[in-house]
């Protein structure tokens, strides 16, 4: 390689790293966005994906959203969507590249999320009602989406509208899920199903495992029991 060719690629380097940190959204640069809510330490970071109805979301403080993520609220820019927020996303989470979280209703993200690349998280899907309308053409659902604390979101895992996940649940790389599933949780599949639980009994077990039976408890015998004094050993009493 000349030595034209490597000041070049140092040059393009430098100035793209540059170029990424002064367009990263942070509170104190917002590039024309006006989130409704936008913490302290918080980072939206550059190459952005699409972003709109910002008025409607909430990034909490220290949170870092990855590189081509896209967060919407509502079908399109400009709408008015009413008083309250439609995403909400807490302090301290990390959305990975290329994820996609689409509102219209309800999304719930709790403190200490974690995502891996390449999530999907939509409280809105098409439905098929008439048989006869192109399903493109019929108005779709909602249904809100709440992710509980601490949980972790594995690489291209889809989570459909009506979701609620407990606390410090794992939802593996690519399960696609839709119901109600409690506090630690790992969910698997497609369609998702829980595949361990925890409990302060038993630790992390599968839930088809049977409960293990209590230890039996021996109970002596009246035959053997040492003799007390005035007590007969069989316990028949006196004659």
């Amino acid at each position: 390689m000349s030595i034209v060719k490597r000041v070049v690629g140092r040059i393009a380097h430098r100035g793209w790293a540059y170029l990424r940190e002064a367009a990263a959204l942070s509170p104190g640069s917002t590039g024309g966005y006006r989130f409704r809510h936008l913490g302290d330490g918080a980072c939206v970071s550059f190459p952005l994906g699409a972003i709109f109805g910002e008025a409607w979301i909430e990034i909490g403080d220290h949170t870092l959203i990855g590189e081509r993520v896209s967060i919407s609220a509502g079908m399109g820019p400009g709408v008015d969507l009413g008083p309250d927020s439609i995403v909400r996303i807490g302090r301290a989470c990390s959305i990975g590249r290329g994820s996609h979280i689409v509102g219209h209703q309800s999304i719930d993200i709790g403190d200490d999320v974690f995502t891996g690349p390449y999530v999907y998280i939509t409280d809105q899907n098409h439905v098929y009602d008439d048989p006869e309308t192109p399903i493109g053409r019929q108005w779709p659902r909602n249904n809100p989406v709440s992710i509980g604390a601490g949980s972790w979101l594995g690489t291209g895992a889809i989570i459909l509208p009506g979701t609620r996940i407990g606390r410090q649940s794992v939802v593996a790389a690519g399960a696609v899920v839709r119901g109600e599933f409690p506090d630690h949780s790992v969910i698997a599949g497609v369609p998702a199903k829980i595949v361990r639980r925890h409990s302060p009994e038993r630790g992390w077990h599968s839930p088809l495992l049977p409960v293990p039976p209590a230890e039996p408890v021996a109970l002596p015998d009246p035959r053997t029991a040492p003799e007390l004094p005035g007590v007969p050993a069989t316990g028949t009493g006196p004659a």
